[in-house]
């Protein structure tokens, strides 16, 4: 098989029957062989009727439906584990991205050997202040932290080589950093295209202003988890050691300034009403703590095991 379009979605009914019909166009026009898996991410409307309705009339038509919603990562992870085509295509189910951009993508991975290709939203028809706006920020810090030159880490419409989804591990809300998590596995040779954004034909937007300050933190989680995701201790460890040491040094300070003066028969105060006792006394018991926590963080990640992380109640 060609192509594998994964297509998760929540409450997005109406636009359906047109995105299929948009998508097995473009795929007969250039005589691919593929299959579409719409993931219903816990929609309230009629998505999964009519994913059901598209399957019975397409052979090429699956779906997975979710018990409720679990988030685009989760359906993004378990339309990757269904993908059986060479190139994955991810995109969004709202029709803001165009079907006519996959053949491209498509040449890129094969022909160009690209492990990854991200759309890059040059011309985007969302709101300047609520979206694009916090979207520059949010990429530019997403280049500076990763290091990956990409403009768009949070475009939907992605391609890549099967082997790329079914060696990264997508959780919590790790979608927008896909690139990212597709570097850290091995996967080098990652680029961008310019891809044509459409404007929302149907209905309205699932995402509000704090998916941005979600993003923000998320970034920080995926950089922590980079460098010491595998060794806590070394974060967690060294950084105790250091407030532990800051402390001991201070209480030496604090005694040996005590014992001088009582030597010398200077004038002296109770340690007690030292302030400089009591910031020893709290580093080294943060230092302590901070010790603990690289030291449990160690034990937590020898004896996890891997939990289900969503429950499909159906699947076509």
């Amino acid at each position: 098989m060609d192509i594998s379009i994964v297509i998760p979605l929540l409450n997005e009914s109406e636009s359906l029957f047109e995105l299929q019909s948009w998508i097995n166009s473009v795929m007969e026009k250039h005589g691919f062989t593929y299959e579409i898996i719409f993931i219903n991410d816990g929609s309230t409307d009629d998505s999964w009727e009519i994913i059901k309705q598209l399957h019975s009339e397409f052979d090429s038509v699956k779906g997975i439906n979710f018990n409720k919603n679990y988030g685009k990562s989760q359906a993004l992870h378990a339309g990757f584990i269904e993908a059986k085509g060479k190139v994955v295509i991810t995109m969004d189910a709202d029709l803001q991205d165009n079907p006519e951009e996959i053949p491209e993508l498509y040449k890129l991975i094969t022909e160009e050997n690209y492990d990854l290709i991200s759309g890059w939203k040059k011309k985007r028809y969302d709101s300047i202040v609520f979206k694009n706006l916090p979207s520059k920020l949010f990429n530019k810090a997403a280049r500076w932290t990763s290091g990956l030159k990409l403009h768009d880490f949070n475009c939907g419409l992605k391609a890549y080589k099967l082997q790329v989804v079914k060696h990264i591990n997508v959780n919590g809300e790790m979608h927008r950093y896909i690139p990212v998590l597709a570097k850290q596995a091995g996967f080098s040779k990652i680029s961008e295209k310019v891809v044509q954004h459409q404007a929302r034909k149907y209905g309205k937007t699932k995402f509000g202003a704090e998916r941005f300050i979600n993003g923000f933190l998320d970034l920080v989680t995926l950089w922590f988890f980079a460098k010491f995701g595998k060794r806590p201790m070394h974060f967690f460890g060294a950084i105790g050691v250091l407030m532990f040491l800051v402390g001991l040094l201070s209480a030496i300070w604090i005694g040996s300034s005590k014992l001088y003066k009582l030597w010398n028969g200077l004038p002296n105060i109770l340690v007690v009403d030292n302030p400089w006792f009591y910031i020893a006394l709290s580093a080294m018991i943060i230092g302590v703590q901070m010790f603990l926590a690289g030291f449990l963080g160690e034990l937590v990640l020898r004896t996890k095991s891997n939990q289900k992380r969503y429950l499909i109640s159906e699947k076509i």
